[in-house]
């Protein structure tokens, strides 16, 4: 229990503020931060400069992505209907320490990395510290999404730059993971397309289009916000294994079905 409680000490220690300056939390409250979009020297959007959250779902990806009750789900194919039907919380797999997927995000925040030197970018990655502390990779040199893949959680990526949005184009997904807590489900065939537009200097919008013959009748697109943290914050140490039981005793209605771990 220490390891599980010694980040969040931690976390705490780092809302301390500089006399006369305002903490992390103060800043929080204030909203997020204003100023023009930065950017690197060639002149391309920085994402880097500091850590995000938000920018997509975690528990209704339709009233979180700007949606009606019912449009999503009205949208499945019988076969996932019924499937999302038997899902509960106790059965998530983000809750067995397992990768989160896409679009979703967790609390905690993430980091973009982009590669800028003399020559042109060849791969960006995004870093998340939530479950599980994994991350994505993303191939910006220009290649196309190979013929045959593995399927995994987070896919293959490849990404260019429209304008000021980062367009990220992904196929080769596995069916494990969850869109939300309700448990949308998906099929290998998901091919998704995300388009990341800084605003301004604290704000970063996210439209995120899917397309899943497999499960749903039509694409469908839903639009989140990512907020930038305050200066100061940064990704931490943050130890998930899989089917970890530790806090699971706290789902609603795990003892009653699993009983205690």
């Amino acid at each position: 229990m220490t390891a599980l409680v010694l980040p969040l000490v931690v976390q705490q220690a780092s809302t301390q503020a500089p006399s006369g300056q305002p903490t992390i939390a103060a800043q929080r409250r204030a909203g997020p931060q204003t100023g023009p979009i930065p950017r690197l020297p060639d002149g391309t959007v920085n994402l880097g400069d500091g850590v995000w959250t938000g920018g997509g779902p975690i528990n209704d990806i339709e009233q979180e992505g700007g949606l009606k009750k019912g449009e999503v789900e009205a949208l499945l194919l019988p076969w996932a209907k019924a499937l999302m039907a038997t899902r509960d919380v106790t059965q998530e797999p983000h809750n067995r320490c397992l990768p989160m997927g896409i679009p979703r995000v967790t609390p905690f925040p993430y980091r973009f990395v982009q590669n800028y030197t003399h020559s042109k970018p060849t791969h960006m990655f995004i870093l998340q510290e939530g479950n599980i502390h994994s991350f994505r990779q993303i191939f910006m040199d220009g290649r196309r999404h190979p013929a045959d893949l593995d399927p995994t959680w987070y896919g293959h990526s490849i990404g260019s730059w429209e304008k000021d949005t980062l367009v990220i184009d992904t196929v080769g997904y596995n069916d494990q993971s969850w869109f939300d807590r309700r448990g949308f489900p998906h099929t290998e065939k998901m091919h998704t397309t995300e388009r990341w537009t800084r605003l301004d200097k604290g704000r970063m919008q996210h439209r995120f289009t899917l397309d899943d013959p497999g499960a749903y009748t039509r694409p469908w697109t839903v639009t989140f916000m990512a907020t930038l943290n305050p200066p100061g914050d940064d990704l931490m140490e943050y130890i998930c294994t899989e089917n970890n039981q530790y806090g699971v005793s706290s789902i609603p209605g795990w003892a009653d079905k699993f009983g205690k771990p």
